[in-house]
């Protein structure tokens, strides 16, 4: 989770790198909670629906404006954290556009998002494996 929070805390920052950790656990927490999401507010809905009587479209329609809206929310973060994790790789992130491309590019935007990443210092910046934790020194005296 500490990851997700990251990347969230990052709203809109597209500079810098993103190791492969705060990357995939952001896209892992982005879908468990979309899951969530999506089974609370059906169900909320199917109650909605039984009370009022207008059956299961009420239900579908509220759990996918309860995922649009979280979507919606989510967006920035997730396309900072992907151009990050492209920098991780040293690649441009224009490299995102890729993903248009039907099937191929999907398949291009995982492979490089699996890599590991460029050892040493990039132009996008230090290696976040490198990088001290926060307060701590990399020097051993």
């Amino acid at each position: 989770m500490h990851w997700y929070i990251e990347a969230l805390k990052k709203y809109a920052v597209f500079t810098g790198r993103s190791r492969r950790s705060e990357y995939w656990y952001f896209q892992l927490f982005n879908i468990l909670i979309g899951i969530a999401i999506v089974l609370v507010f059906a169900f909320l809905g199917g109650v909605v629906a039984g009370i009022t009587g207008n059956g299961e479209k009420t239900a579908e329609a509220i759990a996918q404006l309860a995922y649009s809206v979280f979507a919606l929310g989510t967006f920035l973060p997730a396309l900072g954290v992907l151009i990050r994790r492209l920098h991780d790789t040293n690649r441009s992130g224009w490299w995102v556009l890729i993903g248009l491309v039907p099937f191929i590019g999907g398949i291009v935007l995982i492979v490089f998002c699996v890599e590991d990443s460029q050892v040493g210092s990039n132009q996008y910046g230090p290696n976040p494996k490198e990088a001290a934790p926060a307060g701590q020194s990399l020097r051993p005296f």
